[in-house]
């Protein structure tokens, strides 16, 4: 007879919580967006709407130009995940098989910008956008995320260097590849599971990011969809379903390049579990 596994329903209750903690906000932001202000205000946030009420979601639509929001996060955001994906590799190929003098204070370097809060960066990155007057300019927040993102990468990376085969390395050597055609025909083909999580992480971070775009994009055509968002959070006139809606489509972009490259992340983190 075979034996039952102790831990079986408190592993299920704690998943069933996380479940919930996850779920439950988004299916409230869903239910709201799609509520008139009168079946919510008789019902309240919890109740499902008698009816669909799209009001709410083209009005926030057309208030802030969401069409507008949408691309520059969308072009910020790929911008950013290719240019730091690509830095990435090079200063990790560096790092990690090159094995470049001081490469340990390199990787402190990268380390301690990783956890370098984004407030103590903000005045000399003001002032430096000021005096190549790239204030108020996606560029501004491109490069800033760029080099952010790509110093976390590079760490990443220089690990899974640091334990590439040396037998592949050896034998492009032999066959004559330089530094360059090992790099664009060995490593970047083998660590290309590696680059997928990267590139959907870089993405959805700088999909999300507030504080900084909030300060180097102050001009309404500029601006990202975070950004859009808070500032209309403390408009009056804005009800609890447009706030709804405008949560909803806020977010929608960022689950659905998440769910489409969801393969790549179980392909990357596979590839990194199996040597």
């Amino acid at each position: 007879m075979a034996r039952r596994n102790p831990f079986r329903y408190p592993v299920l209750l704690v998943l069933v919580v996380i479940l919930a903690l996850t779920l439950g906000p988004i299916l409230v932001i869903v239910v709201n967006a799609v509520k008139s202000p009168t079946d919510y205000a008789a019902n309240g946030p919890l109740s499902f709407p008698g009816e669909l009420y799209f009001d709410g979601i083209v009005d926030f639509w057309h208030r802030v130009d969401f069409t507008r929001k949408l691309w520059n996060s969308f072009f910020v955001s790929i911008v950013v995940s290719v240019l730091a994906v690509l830095l990435s590799v090079l200063n990790a190929y560096a790092l990690g098989i090159g094995r470049v003098r001081g490469r340990l204070w390199f990787l402190v370097f990268f380390l301690v910008a990783n956890v370098l809060p984004q407030e103590v960066l903000v005045y000399p990155l003001y002032f430096l956008s000021k005096e190549v007057h790239l204030y108020d300019s996606v560029w501004s927040v491109i490069i800033i995320f760029t080099v952010v993102q790509s110093a976390f990468g590079t760490y990443l990376l220089s690990s899974v260097y640091a334990e590439f085969p040396r037998e592949l390395l050896d034998a492009s050597e032999v066959d004559g590849a330089g530094r360059w055609r090992t790099l664009w025909s060995v490593v970047v083909p083998i660590s290309r599971p590696t680059m997928g999580v990267l590139f959907t992480f870089f993405f959805i971070w700088t999909w999300n990011e507030f504080f900084l775009p909030l300060i180097f994009l102050i001009s309404n055509e500029n601006q990202t969809v975070p950004v859009a968002l808070g500032v209309l959070q403390g408009d009056r006139q804005m009800d609890v379903t447009t706030t709804s809606a405008s949560a909803l489509i806020g977010v929608l972009p960022a689950i659905l390049f998440f769910v489409i490259f969801q393969r790549t992340l179980t392909r990357g983190i596979t590839a990194g579990a199996i040597k």
